[in-house]
């Protein structure tokens, strides 16, 4: 039973429809931590159709990363299809401003939407802000040192 002010809201992670009913229903959040189910497709679901309710400024935090590395749980060590190895992509997308290589990977809406990720035993923190391209801007003249 909720006490005042708290709503419970039951459904399965694994399906993207309930997300997305339950993303519309909050509307934009400053703080979202999923603290659900441990499995892959779990985390992995509620992180696609959630991160785009986070309000810039705001923060999604993934706890129980440990999973990731669990058989039990769809984990295994550097296996794809984890939480972990998908957050490990976001880095790259995090950087792509920064790519030379416009075929390896490419700007896309993480690198417009994560500030910083932020990684501890089992968590990671998302940072949400509206991300431009870096610019690099020289002011006064180069010096002859010898």
């Amino acid at each position: 039973m909720a006490e005042p002010g708290i709503e419970i809201v039951i459904g399965d992670q694994v399906d993207p429809d309930f997300l997305r009913v339950l993303a519309e229903h909050l509307g934009t959040v400053d703080i979202l931590i999923e603290d659900g189910g441990h499995r892959m497709d779990q985390q992995l679901n509620t992180f696609r159709e959630m991160w785009p309710i986070v309000r810039d400024g705001g923060v999604y935090l993934v706890e129980d990363l440990h999973t990731s590395y669990w058989a039990e749980f769809g984990g295994g060590y550097r296996k794809p299809g984890t939480f972990i190895e998908y957050a490990k992509t976001l880095v790259d997308s995090l950087n792509a401003w920064h790519s030379r290589d416009e075929h390896s990977f490419t700007v896309d809406d993480h690198t417009r939407t994560v500030r910083g990720m932020h990684f501890y035993d089992s968590i990671i923190v998302f940072d949400k802000a509206a991300v431009e391209m870096p610019s690099h801007l020289q002011i006064g003249r180069p010096t002859l040192d010898s």
